[in-house]
């Protein structure tokens, strides 16, 4: 992601507005990031995206069931290494 300050921002606004609908363009205030430009496109998806989302603690009991449950296939083996 593109990073610019807020004074280069001013400046080159159309610039960034163009980069912004490639993709986000992060925008910092004195060393910090304090904001993002992106286009109605990607805020759509990303907002549409965080609705589909669900957090696990509120699962039913019977998808809890399932994931304790289900196997990874044995190719996946060594991952299993990674988590001890």
């Amino acid at each position: 992601m593109p990073t610019v300050n807020a004074v280069q921002f001013q400046r080159k606004f159309g610039r960034f507005q163009h980069e912004a609908q490639l993709e986000p363009v992060e925008i910092t205030r004195y060393g910090r990031r304090e904001f993002v430009l992106m286009s109605a496109e990607q805020y759509d998806w990303l907002r549409a995206s965080a609705q589909r989302s669900h957090r696990t603690d509120a699962a039913a009991d019977t998808v809890i069931d399932a994931v304790k449950r289900a196997e990874m296939d044995v190719e996946h083996k060594p991952l299993d290494d990674l988590m001890t």
